[in-house]
């Protein structure tokens, strides 16, 4: 994928003929390619052929919903950036989103400019996987128990069972693990990960949402981390050996 160039190649699944005819018009005019579809069974089909550098999914589609073709897609590719647009704004559907693998989400109505800076954003891979330890070791002493990352493979083994990451769950884990002498804020990692401005006035719950994820994942109990623990006030921090 080409995810640095300017002409990165975006797929809309939008049902919305004047939302996704729009989109495609300002996209184009940005510098992007396009394809479309209008409904969720062809944007799966379209998605799925690995062609596309960012993935615009509505979430009210005909015939397979967002929330779906979403699922559908990280069981097959856990790198592909996805941004789900939704005209529901409450923290359930955004959450859900997120859950299922999105990258970020844009709540309709919403602005060009907002739209564009939050593509943006989500292109700019950190690649911070590549510059880490292959390996990554959790250990929680008090439990005897330990958690291996595979930083390349996106996996891990926790109690001998396998876990899989998506890639923007590893570069938090990266980041976090590169940065273990400290607490990193939230504004860091929306900065770092995500590409947004330094003070950019956006409200978004997308770190929130992953830190929950991940530790869904890698804590033995997600309300009581050892692992990744939440610093009042200063931000969130890994607890490495």
């Amino acid at each position: 994928m080409n995810t640095m160039s300017s002409k990165a190649n975006i797929l809309i699944i939008e049902d919305e003929e004047a939302i996704r005819t729009g989109l495609v018009d300002v996209l184009i005019y940005h510098g992007f390619t396009t394809d479309a579809a209008a409904d969720g069974n062809t944007g799966l089909d379209k998605a799925l052929s690995g062609k596309y550098d960012l993935i615009l999914l509505d979430v009210m589609l005909p015939g397979m919903d967002g929330f779906a073709v979403c699922e559908h897609i990280r069981k097959e590719d856990r790198e592909q950036p996805i941004i789900m647009l939704t005209a529901k704004t409450s923290d359930e559907d955004i959450i859900q989103g997120l859950q299922l693998g999105a990258d970020d989400y844009v709540a309709k109505p919403f602005s060009i400019a907002q739209l564009i800076l939050r593509i943006e954003a989500v292109l700019r891979r950190s690649g911070l996987t590549h510059e880490t330890d292959h390996i990554i070791k959790l250990n929680n002493t008090k439990q005897d128990h330990q958690i291996k990352i595979d930083t390349r493979n996106l996996s891990a083994t926790k109690n001998n069972q396998d876990i899989h990451f998506t890639r923007r769950e590893m570069d938090i884990l990266v980041y976090l693990y590169n940065h273990a002498d400290r607490p990193v804020p939230r504004d860091e990692l929306l900065n770092k990960l995500w590409g947004y401005a330094k003070n950019l006035d956006l409200e978004t719950r997308t770190v929130d949402i992953h830190i929950a994820k991940l530790r869904r994942k890698i804590e033995k109990i997600s309300a009581k981390p050892d692992y990744l623990v939440t610093i009042r006030g200063a931000g969130y921090r890994l607890m490495v050996e």
